[in-house]
């Protein structure tokens, strides 16, 4: 028994099954993690989500910022943008049942001292507090009015800063764009949700929010995706695994239990 984290698939879904493969997964008794943002760029973000969701319980995926993309374009408050390759998805036969069952993904994922989300973290946030912020959110999108509430998940409030008296709407707002879009943040920890480059290219002041001073998670090992740019970030308590295969790179598994990288090609 194994588990594997899967970095970010984004409908590269040949790739995918190249991996699994390679890893030679066994539903019946090893996990599959992913950090999130399944579809979108790639071509078959269909099909990626059919496989995963047929996984069960053997898979736990966490919802990234393209997950969130998709879910509001069903919901009719976002728009397909030209680079989208959403459309499969949203006229397939079980298009709302692929996307009820992705809704009621998590937004975190804790379990034996591993903390995985999508994007990053608020260096002044707790374990306990990302958790506790991280279930307000997906409580929000598994509501019945969810998409009443989709809007101030899914729009970034740009100006808002980090405050435990955040409106309940904000706090949503706030939640949410950490874990599914942050990159870099000031030294003290206010977001810059706009960067996308590597660390060495952002500006005089913003640092990667794993190297934000005076972080409040050190017990935990944070797995996470998102920053392409950044490429496989392992270290003792870090574990990205964005190694951009929607640009050609390469989709990246880790196995947890001895830290053995396996990856496959997708440059085609």
């Amino acid at each position: 028994m194994a588990t594997y984290v899967i970095g970010d698939i984004q409908g590269c879904f040949k790739a995918l099954r190249k991996l699994m493969k390679r890893i030679k997964f066994d539903a019946t008794g090893d996990r599959l993690w992913l950090v999130g943002d399944l579809v979108n760029r790639g071509p078959d973000s269909l099909a990626v989500l059919r496989y995963i969701k047929e996984l069960g319980p053997a898979a736990v995926t966490v919802l990234g910022n393209h997950d969130l993309h998709l879910l509001s374009v069903w919901a009719g408050i976002a728009k397909l943008h030209h680079k989208d390759t959403l459309a499969e998805v949203l006229s397939a036969p079980d298009c709302d049942e692929l996307l009820t069952w992705l809704r009621f993904r998590p937004m975190i994922h804790l379990e034996n001292g591993y903390l995985m989300m999508h994007a990053g973290l608020l260096p002044q946030w707790t374990a306990t507090q990302a958790v506790t912020l991280a279930r307000e959110v997906e409580v929000a999108l598994r509501s019945k009015n969810f998409v009443e509430l989709l809007p101030f998940l899914y729009f970034r409030q740009a100006d808002l800063v980090w405050s435990k008296k955040l409106s309940y709407h904000n706090r949503l707002s706030f939640s949410t764009n950490v874990l599914t879009r942050l990159r870099m943040c000031s030294a003290d920890g206010v977001p810059d949700f706009s960067f996308k480059g590597s660390p060495d290219q952002a500006e005089k002041g913003l640092v990667p929010w794993f190297q934000a001073p005076g972080r409040s998670i050190s017990d935990e090992v944070v797995i996470f995706g998102h920053w392409s740019a950044l490429g496989l970030f392992i270290h003792d308590k870090l574990l990205g695994l964005d190694s951009g295969c929607v640009w050609g790179q390469a989709l990246t598994a880790l196995r947890l239990e001895d830290r053995k990288l396996f990856q496959t090609s997708c440059s085609n």
